[in-house]
């Protein structure tokens, strides 16, 4: 209760400040090309993916029955998507921040992460094919958003 009351009161207290500063980022240009070009990055680059991937789920589905093919389809099947809305979403964000380098660090921790499942050569090409189209996506409109909002495109 106690906690509540806090909140409510810094509330209150910061409507004035926080009303300003909403105001101001509603009216900058700057953020809407931002956020336009993220929303695009991570949702349109998903069909991008899905576009470079699915010849590889496609020969996933053209192996003969067995383990392999059921292990290499439970590995792309096992979250692939919310992965990467996250993984473009970070790689947009440091990018266009000019931050390559923090990008480089994503793509380091979801090679880590993967790393003890891609022992099925299948699931393995799917993901690095998955990742490498994430990259271009956040990339390109990394890119052409800094060059609209008139900085340097890296």
């Amino acid at each position: 209760m106690t906690v509540m009351l806090a909140v409510l009161a810094g509330i209150w207290t910061a409507w004035a400040t926080a009303s300003t500063l909403v105001d101001h980022l509603l009216r900058n240009d700057t953020l809407a090309v931002m956020l336009s070009a993220l929303l695009i990055a991570v949702f349109g680059g998903g069909a991008f993916v899905k576009a470079a991937t699915d010849p590889v789920v496609e020969e996933v589905y053209r192996l003969p029955n067995g383990a392999n093919r059921d292990s290499a389809l439970a590995l792309i099947r096992s979250g692939g998507r919310g992965i990467g809305l996250v993984e473009r979403g970070l790689l947009f964000a440091f990018l266009a921040a000019g931050q390559p380098e923090a990008a480089a660090l994503v793509l380091a921790a979801k090679a880590l992460a993967r790393a003890p499942v891609d022992h099925v050569n299948q699931a393995s090409k799917y993901f690095l094919t998955g990742t490498l189209a994430s990259v271009i996506a956040a990339l390109v409109m990394s890119v052409a958003a800094r060059a609209a909002v008139g900085l340097p495109i890296l």
